[in-house]
């Protein structure tokens, strides 16, 4: 009997890991592969930011799981998971209701002899009063696309009136500091575009963190190094700034200042989605399901990677919630399903740290670089930082369509290039 392996999340991690799965075991007919996702296509989520403000077209960077699974070898089943019932190994999925609110979809059931939960993370918005209500959150596309489309209106009014553009950004991790270097350049270029009257010069970007500087994830000399550019652009960081509430208006900080703007941003802290709470499954805090070294959950069939799961690293800390753990999460986990439908034995996880690199538009990105051949890090920063991050993206390409497509995909964004303006301006 066909083992039947299905992944929920076709994010960093679950994409991958079915088409690593669907190109080996689905061609072979070793195994039934089955992705679930909630939306119809992916676009890798460390580029969300540049969807926002609109630097790529998230129709032309997108991945169709219908057309990505028929290529490689794997089902794709829409929907969005509500439950699990352990005992039959089912998988609970919610009923898709159409725009007009007529079903198109039932509540179905997908069964599964392995699970593997890939979800990712969302915002956290630790319960901060009028946070849901006013602000904008970059966790998934429809999410991004929003946000582009009130970025445009808010910069054709300030156009329109000869007015001041102001944004505000909680959180001075890599995803709200990305975010307002892109700001930047997207105004620069829409200046370009017919608006002769928006200018850099009076855009306010504010970037606000709890926490005594930016990029607490990384080492000290790129945090200072990031916030030197950011101010250079013009952006005002403000640290050691707690935020306890956001009215229609902007924030109010704990000691009861103001920050205005007419663009509120949460992107501060992450936890997983609430549902892994209902599973049955333990999970910490923040929502993550804990698994052992093998990323087994307590239901030895079950499986959790990427943001979703706690992983101890070393005692008392996790490994990080990265794309890059995410992807080799999952390329482990592709090899360790292989072992087991092999009747051969689990292997742990090793997590490797490639160093972490931060995108500062056209501007400057930087970043440390672990060093596999002497055994340390560097920080490096400039053009070879940025050659770096986008290799990033290529890398994440290469894993989810081979090296060839890969290619012609950069070749056709180099013809893109010369067609299309050079930022989404709809």
């Amino acid at each position: 009997m066909v083992a039947k392996i299905v992944v929920v999340g076709g994010g960093a991690g679950g994409l991958p890991l079915v088409t690593k799965l669907g190109r080996s075991l689905g061609k072979r007919g070793k195994a039934e592969i089955t992705l679930v996702d909630s939306g119809a296509s992916h676009i890798w989520k460390p580029r969300f930011h540049e969807v926002a403000t609109g630097a790529i077209d998230s129709d032309l960077d997108a991945v169709d799981y219908r057309a990505h699974a028929y290529q490689n070898h794997y089902h794709f089943a829409m929907g969005r998971v509500i439950g699990l019932d352990r005992e039959h190994k089912e998988l609970i999925l919610d009923e898709i209701v159409g725009p007009s609110g007529r079903e198109v979809l039932p509540e179905r059931r997908i069964s599964y002899d392995y699970l593997v939960i890939a979800v990712g993370s969302l915002g956290n918005d630790f319960n901060t009063l009028g946070v849901r209500e006013h602000c904008l959150f970059l966790d998934t596309r429809v999410q991004a696309d929003r946000f582009h489309e009130r970025f445009l209106n808010h910069c054709m009014t300030a156009n329109f009136n000869n007015s001041a553009l102001s944004i505000a950004i909680v959180g001075g991790g890599a995803t709200g500091v990305e975010l307002a270097a892109e700001i930047h350049h997207a105004v620069a270029l829409l200046k370009l575009y017919g608006h002769e009257q928006l200018d850099r010069s009076r855009l306010q970007v504010h970037v606000i963190e709890a926490g005594p500087r930016i990029l607490p994830a990384l080492k000290e000399e790129i945090a200072i190094a990031a916030q030197s550019e950011l101010e250079k652009m013009g952006v005002k960081v403000h640290t050691n700034t707690k935020v306890k509430a956001a009215d229609a208006s902007g924030f109010i900080t704990s000691d009861d200042s103001r920050i205005d703007a007419e663009i509120l941003v949460w992107a501060a802290g992450i936890k997983a989605p609430d549902v892994l709470s209902s599973l049955g499954l333990a999970t910490n805090r923040i929502n993550q399901l804990e698994v052992n070294g093998e990323l087994q959950t307590a239901d030895p069939s079950i499986f959790a990677i990427g943001d979703c799961c706690a992983c101890e690293l070393v005692e008392g800390k996790n490994i990080p919630p990265r794309a890059q753990s995410a992807q080799q999460m999952a390329m482990h986990m592709a090899a360790n399903l292989k072992r087991t439908l092999a009747g051969q034995p689990l292997q742990a996880f090793k997590y490797r740290d490639h160093g972490s690199l931060v995108s500062l538009s056209k501007y400057s990105a930087l970043g440390n670089l672990m060093g596999g051949v002497r055994g340390g890090n560097f920080f490096i920063e400039g053009w070879l930082a940025r050659m770096m991050y986008i290799s990033l993206y290529r890398l994440h390409q290469a894993a989810i369509y081979g090296w060839v497509r890969t290619l012609m995909l950069l070749l056709a964004g180099r013809f893109n290039r010369l067609l299309r303006p050079r930022l989404k301006l709809h």
